[in-house]
């Protein structure tokens, strides 16, 4: 794997440049640079081939030392989030297991890499600091439109996902995938979604995408209840076996259920249990999770939302009680607050369910 560092990344390194081969493999090599904001360093690489990019934070000296490792790993667990087949990245690894540090000397490249970085600037949202390997913010800057300089573009994602097929000759995405029928349990209406998601969708990710589909702002906790199924195939629904949280200071609540932080869990691993998907413990929405069926098929590595009803209510309404206030104002003509109060649904995201949109979304932000 070739690595043409920038002048600071080399000096962070300590690592000394050797002549690239011109004629290497553009999907083999990346450019990269060091990055920093305020006191927090970045290394950024960007792909010569497609201008995918990997985002690495906070290394110390270890990590610096094992650099090669370091971004062996990075590609892995990126690609893993993508969806991309095991054995298609163990190729790819294994093709460019040599690596080999150089100056860059591309102008056009830099010039991708210099953007690649100023998106770090914007990707606050993506960062998690407690991490190396920004899986997050790789796949969000990844997945950008960028141009080419000839008036067209196009998604590095997108293209790195080509050419990865090209390179293998095979389909590059795992293709198995959940159907899930999520309700919102709302008395006296009827919203709901149905959405196909890949099998290894972790919970943080199921979240992020019930906020898409629901239109919902993620401005508030959230957790998921588990519920087991009895041996004759119902639910037990009185009692949930485990609560999967989003904020580790729940943790230290006593409790006689077990408890668990969300992260990295996959929810395969805990089907074909009945989920519960609580959003805003102040409005306490509450939304049903049921597994329709499991298909082996799927050709994308992203959620796609096959059908749905009605409309969520919009962010802090004041629970059930609240959002049928709410409705009532809106469509009264004579009340005098109608006006100020639709104009303030618009602001918190109301509408009517546009299916069309949803999944414009749910691509965009996987």
């Amino acid at each position: 794997m070739l690595i043409q560092c920038t002048k600071k990344l080399l000096d962070e390194l300590k690592a000394s440049p050797v002549q690239a081969n011109e004629e290497g493999n553009p999907l083999l090599s990346w450019h990269a640079n060091l990055l920093k904001i305020g006191r927090h360093k970045f290394i950024v690489l960007v792909n010569d081939k497609n201008r995918y990019a990997i985002v690495l934070y906070g290394l110390k000296a270890k990590e610096k030392k094992n650099i090669e490792t370091l971004i062996e790993k990075a590609i892995r667990e990126v690609f893993r989030a993508e969806s991309i087949k095991e054995e298609i990245i163990e190729d790819y690894l294994q093709a460019s297991s040599d690596f080999t540090f150089a100056k860059t000397k591309d102008r056009k490249l830099v010039s991708r890499l210099n953007k690649a970085c100023e998106w770090v600037h914007f990707g606050e949202k993506f960062w998690d600091p407690g991490e190396i390997i920004q899986v997050a913010m790789s796949k969000w800057i990844s997945s950008l439109l960028v141009g080419d300089g000839k008036n067209d573009y196009f998604n590095p994602n997108e293209e790195m996902f080509k050419d990865l097929e090209e390179f293998a000759g095979r389909p590059v995405f795992e293709t198995e995938a959940v159907v899930l029928k999520v309700t919102l349990e709302l008395g006296q209406h009827s919203v709901w979604r149905r959405i196909t998601v890949p099998a290894n969708i972790t919970f943080p990710q199921l979240h992020e995408v019930l906020q898409t589909a629901f239109s919902w702002h993620d401005s508030h906790l959230h957790n998921f209840d588990i519920y087991e199924k009895k041996e004759d195939g119902s639910i037990q629904q009185d009692r949930p076996s485990l609560h999967l949280v989003c904020d580790e200071a729940v943790l230290s609540h006593e409790g006689g259920i077990p408890m668990k932080m969300e992260t990295g869990i996959k929810v395969k691993d805990y089907l074909p249990a009945a989920i519960v998907y609580t959003y805003d413990f102040g409005d306490n929405w509450r939304h049903t999770i049921e597994v329709e069926c499991v298909i082996d098929d799927y050709t994308f590595n992203y959620p796609v939302c096959e059908d749905g009803a009605g409309s969520a209510p919009p962010e802090d309404v004041g629970g059930e009680p609240g959002y049928e206030e709410f409705l009532a104002i809106i469509e009264d003509p004579s009340h005098p607050d109608q006006e100020d109060l639709q104009e303030w649904g618009k602001m918190q995201g109301y509408g009517e369910f546009d299916i069309r949109d949803v999944n414009r979304m749910l691509k965009r932000n996987s």
